[in-house]
């Protein structure tokens, strides 16, 4: 149980922060990577309860989403509407690139899908990959859309 958590935080830190990273470039929100990571961490946390709890798979993305709308709009001068569709975007390049990244790994490495996912070290070392694309996109969001000042609150 313990593995299985830390390598659930290993690879959801930082493809969350990533995640979170994108939606706050996207927003022309000034990258502050303490406060990013820090944030990703705890959704991060919070997503891996729930699903170990009893509920609908799927559900922990809504409330990730939800978290990060409110954590974006609590925590800068983003307008609520912005704040959705910027995370929206965000998870949506995330699922591209889950779908991506998995596609090319199965029709290269030509493991059973199955056998790859009850393998947690190898199921997380393949979504590595995709989180560190979301840091350097975001990255690279910000650096050509640039960050307006006092877009932070805090």
């Amino acid at each position: 149980m313990l593995e299985k958590t830390l390598l659930f935080l290993l690879q959801g830190i930082p493809e969350l922060s990533g995640e979170l990273a994108l939606s706050l470039a996207l927003a022309a929100v000034p990258l502050r990577w303490g406060i990013i990571v820090a944030a990703g961490a705890a959704i991060a946390v919070l997503i891996y309860v729930i699903r170990l709890l009893p509920f609908t798979f799927g559900i922990h993305s809504v409330v990730g989403i939800l978290i990060m709308v409110l954590l974006i709009m609590i925590a800068t001068r983003v307008k609520t509407t912005t704040c959705f569709i910027v995370v929206f975007a965000a998870f949506a390049t995330l699922a591209a690139l889950e779908f991506l990244f998995s596609e090319l790994f199965f029709s290269v490495i030509k493991l059973d899908p199955q056998s790859v996912i009850s393998n947690n070290l190898l199921w997380k070392l393949i979504g590595m990959p995709q989180a560190i694309l979301m840091i350097i996109i975001a990255l690279l969001v910000s650096k050509y859309k640039k960050p307006r000042e006092g877009m932070w609150k805090l």
